[in-house]
């Protein structure tokens, strides 16, 4: 699959995305209630906006953690099946 029919993840409309004083820490908020992140999970679903496709996201996040590239490609893969599997993003 090439980057123009990559799929480019975003969140699910029926989940809002963010940041909670009260729970320090970004959460993602349903009508059921409420998923605290964690701060590397908040990073990956930030970059969920529907223009990046998984490889930009990892490359965005390798970026700004240059020594974790491998490990990022890693646990960000894994987090994005999660996610979809769960719902909260889509295509």
């Amino acid at each position: 699959m090439d980057s123009t029919t990559a799929p480019r993840p975003q969140l699910h409309p029926r989940f809002i995305m963010r940041w909670e004083a009260s729970q320090d820490a970004h959460v993602i908020l349903y009508p059921e209630g409420l998923i605290k992140l964690s701060p590397s999970a908040a990073e990956i679903l930030q970059r969920c906006d529907g223009t990046r496709t998984d490889d930009k996201i990892i490359d965005d996040l390798a970026q700004a953690y240059p020594s974790q590239r491998e490990a990022i490609a890693q646990d960000t893969a894994s987090f994005l099946a999660v996610a979809r599997d769960k719902g909260w993003i889509l295509e």
